[in-house]
């Protein structure tokens, strides 16, 4: 059974200028100890589909599912207090931005400790030396010490350990790290990746990685999702995803590696992410598409089956090319002008 099963699951905001929808039903299922990467620009509404998981969106957003099952739990249908007691101890988030997450008022292990005294029932000194031993565990030096510094007086790195041992306080079975590398140099952003897939591998928890460095997620993932505009375009394997992508998103993404040019200018994919007042009436990557017809601004495309990576595609790729494309000529000049 999988930790984790979510059907169909959509979030949309109340706005001055109306709903906005900013995932648009999303289904996600997870195995107890396997790493899923989701991945996407800014904008893909890969954070708030986990925010909404956790519980933890404003009164501003609506929740909608088919199924949103942890643990054999229906989260659905699970009283409020219920759910909190999950939360956090069960099923636990890196949250991004360390400096802004933590509290500047209260030492970094205090605010370990109050999550244990939220969730477990330990003494005064058997929470203290677990605080001290997290510390260790996240390979932070002195440990004894640092457990009275304030967030401030520690390092971009070290903040982020000690939000990673917020959350594996508890030893979840979920742990969702929603881009744990932000603002990080590629020293420590190797060092942090490198704890998360050990403790992962120690403790045989899931683990959710939310990131938009499609590198991160080739050393890291077993399998990747791929989000844009608030929908799941493709989900495959990490190693069939990276050698043959079938979404044309999921191959630009691929093509603007560095490793990956063939010239001496890095690919790009040109436009934005549509927002609330954009958003095409077709497919939603259409604007921004190597391979967009007039099918694609009609239409909005079905997903295509697993022989495809479940594309959400009128013309999935196969080996760089679209299938079923009629041709060049079909191209819009919209496009090609672009």
């Amino acid at each position: 059974m999988p930790i984790l099963e979510i059907s169909n699951l959509s979030v949309d905001f109340r706005t001055a200028g109306g709903q906005f929808r900013a995932v648009d039903r999303v289904s996600l299922s997870i195995d107890a100890g396997e790493i899923v990467s989701i991945v996407g620009e800014s904008g893909s509404g890969k954070s708030v589909s986990m925010l909404a998981l956790m519980g933890l969106l404003p009164w501003t957003a609506t929740v909608t599912a088919d199924k949103m099952m942890f643990d054999g739990k229906d989260l659905l249908k699970l009283p409020a207090r219920d759910r909190r007691r999950i939360v956090g101890k069960d099923m636990a988030m890196i949250f991004q931005e360390p400096m802004s997450s933590l509290n500047p008022c209260y030492t970094v292990g205090w605010q370990i400790e109050e999550m244990l005294k939220t969730h477990l029932d330990l003494p005064k000194v058997a929470r203290k030396d677990r605080v001290v031993e997290l510390l260790h565990l996240v390979g932070i030096p002195s440990p004894k010490e640092r457990v009275n510094a304030y967030p401030h007086q520690m390092s971009g790195g070290m903040n982020q350990r000690v939000m990673i041992a917020m959350a594996i306080a508890c030893n979840p079975k979920l742990l969702i790290a929603d881009e744990p590398t932000t603002a990080l140099d590629v020293t420590i952003q190797a060092q942090i990746l490198d704890l998360l897939a050990r403790l992962q591998r120690e403790t045989g928890m899931a683990l959710v990685l939310i990131t938009h460095d499609m590198g991160v997620v080739a050393e890291t993932a077993h399998r990747v999702s791929v989000q844009y505009a608030g929908q799941k375009v493709e989900e495959q394997p990490v190693a069939t995803l990276f050698s043959d992508p079938h979404h044309p998103y999921t191959a630009a993404l691929l093509s603007a590696l560095p490793e990956r040019a063939t010239s001496e200018h890095l690919p790009s994919i040109p436009g934005v992410v549509p927002g609330q007042y954009d958003r095409p009436a077709g497919c939603l990557f259409g604007p921004r598409c190597d391979f967009a017809t007039a099918r694609c601004v009609e239409k909005a495309p079905l997903a295509q089956g697993a022989l495809a990576g479940h594309a959400l595609c009128h013309y999935p790729l196969s080996q760089g090319k679209p299938v079923g494309h009629p041709g060049p000529a079909a191209i819009l000049e919209p496009r090609l002008s672009a």
